[in-house]
């Protein structure tokens, strides 16, 4: 009895070394979903809420957007839409998605992969705002920057704001590769003049999408993101974004060992091996080995009669799927002789896959991959430069801009505030005086600003830490300046001495004044 009762012990114990492992908070950024309920919140309120999400839409704990929005009171969720793999992502690839309503909720769950691909007018009747909030894969032909491509264009066209929560590029945001798409080969497997591998954010896709469209975008940007983190730097779990990748290295390998659409060339093992027909798995792993492609090896490995190879991902950091990719179907056509699939009335997928005809035409040319690469990167250079225009990380963590918040609504101002060296939020007084019902006047000879409020009278000197509070002089260990033709002043300085009571989120970065 006391064994049984000891193992039962020791069950209970590891049992709740797992359970507080799961729920450890080891994440090193600030999702998009959690910067919007922690300072954006007040822009929902009153809204109708649709959100374009799936299994992926999680936040650092794991918690899905859908369940947070329906959570929170003053929210009101009206709609879902699913996109490939459907809402619970367990839907094959290509596979049909249904709409139907959600058990629990009692919304439409609006499918997004079955008869449309397109919101219609009548999924959005009850729609006021759009929220995105979907894992993408790092691909250009993986169809969640389709569907948030299609919701954008109709968002624009019918007037609705859409928001797009910024989630990581897990294959990171250095990473650009392969051939770029040409305008004819636009399908929903690429719908957009983007590589293989773009290394943007979807929150970054969203803007350079909206270079076409117009539409009422705001990104809801992630803190402390750097654009070379992949996703095992973010501290995050890793949510299966589809059945076919459950892990991190089928993700790294989706593009690797994926692009042989077609070809008889194909992906094993949920992307981590690839090979086909008349391959020598010895003569192909040689080839793949002494190509210099860093962060890999390939094991050579026969699939029944089939000769391939098996991806062992050395660093993350340095592999590059999407070249690798190239050369892995290159020297695939130079060991097999394979059909190289060609449009002609109808595009074909492998053309689609590759944005372009001319990977088929080199590949039937036998050109090696060091050519096809050299012949497609001055298209790849010259996207490179476009896509600066809209990139918003680089490489020290991202901080979302300070937000005021005066009695309860967020302060508009034409000057952005900021903290200063002496760690004191900056704020435009006009904006700040006149939420709280102040007066104020600018003396330009001396360069003063007078603050008038039913509490009392404030005067501060442009650059001096002085001020005189209703006649008595007090000290600030800052001063006022004059920043972008606006008088900027110490905010919790100005709002203690007006009789507000100021708060400071340095988690979101946001200062509340009451």
């Amino acid at each position: 009895m006391k064994k049984i009762v000891a193992i039962v012990l020791i069950n209970l114990l590891l049992l709740l070394q797992t359970s507080s492992m799961v729920l450890a908070d080891t994440a090193q950024i600030k999702l998009g979903n959690e910067v919007l309920l922690g300072k954006y919140k007040h822009q929902l309120s009153g809204k109708r809420i649709g959100i374009i999400t799936n299994q992926s839409g999680v936040d650092s704990k794991g918690r899905s957007i859908i369940d947070i929005i329906d959570s929170e009171k003053e929210l009101n969720l009206t709609a879902l839409f699913a996109p490939e793999h459907g809402i619970d992502g367990k839907a094959e690839a290509g596979e049909y998605v249904a709409s139907y309503i959600h058990p629990i909720l009692g919304i439409p769950v609006n499918s997004l992969y079955g008869a449309n691909r397109t919101p219609t007018d009548a999924m959005l009747r009850n729609v006021d705002i759009l929220l995105y909030d979907l894992q993408d894969a790092g691909a250009r032909y993986y169809t969640y920057i389709s569907t948030l491509n299609y919701c954008m264009i109709k968002a624009q066209k019918l007037g609705i704001p859409i928001y797009v929560l910024d989630r990581p590029n897990p294959v990171g945001g250095v990473n650009v590769e392969g051939p770029v798409l040409e305008e004819t080969y636009k399908t929903f497997v690429g719908v957009d003049i983007l590589p293989i591998a773009h290394g943007m954010t979807v929150g970054e896709l969203a803007k350079y999408f909206n270079r076409n469209i117009g539409a009422d975008l705001t990104v809801i940007p992630m803190l402390d993101y750097t654009r070379e983190m992949i996703y095992q730097d973010t501290g995050l779990d890793w949510v299966p974004t589809s059945p076919n990748i459950p892990d991190i290295e089928s993700l790294f390998g989706y593009m690797a060992t994926g692009l042989g659409e077609g070809t008889g060339i194909y992906q094993a093992d949920k992307f981590k091996w690839i090979g086909g027909k008349g391959i020598d798995s010895q003569r192909y792993a040689d080839l793949l080995n002494k190509a210099g492609l860093q962060g890999v090896k390939f094991l050579p490995e026969n699939k029944g009669q089939n000769g391939g190879v098996r991806l062992q991902i050395t660093n993350y950091h340095l592999f590059n799927p999407a070249k690798s990719g190239i050369y892995a179907l290159s020297y695939a056509r130079i060991l097999s002789s394979f059909s190289v699939p060609k449009s002609g009335s109808t595009m074909i997928m492998f053309d689609k896959i590759m944005g372009t005809n001319k990977i088929g035409q080199y590949l039937e040319k036998r050109l090696t991959p060091q050519q096809i690469v050299n012949n497609y990167t001055a298209d790849l250079n010259k996207f490179k430069d476009e896509r600066k225009k809209y990139l918003i990380y680089n490489s020290t963590p991202y901080k979302d801009p300070v937000m005021v918040m005066v009695k309860g609504k967020e302060a508009p101002y034409d000057s952005a505030p900021y903290i200063d060296n002496n760690n004191r939020t900056m704020v435009p007084l006009r904006v700040i005086s006149e939420g709280l019902g102040a007066i104020v006047a600018w003396d330009e000879t001396d360069r003063s600003i007078t603050v008038t409020s039913n509490t009392g009278t404030i005067r501060m000197i442009i650059g001096n830490t002085k001020v005189l509070v209703n006649g008595e002089e007090r000290v600030m260990d800052t001063n006022p300046v004059i920043k972008n033709s606006r008088t900027m002043v110490p905010l919790r300085y100005v709002g203690e001495f007006m009789g507000a009571k100021v708060s400071w989120d340095g988690e979101f970065y946001v200062v509340n004044v009451e």
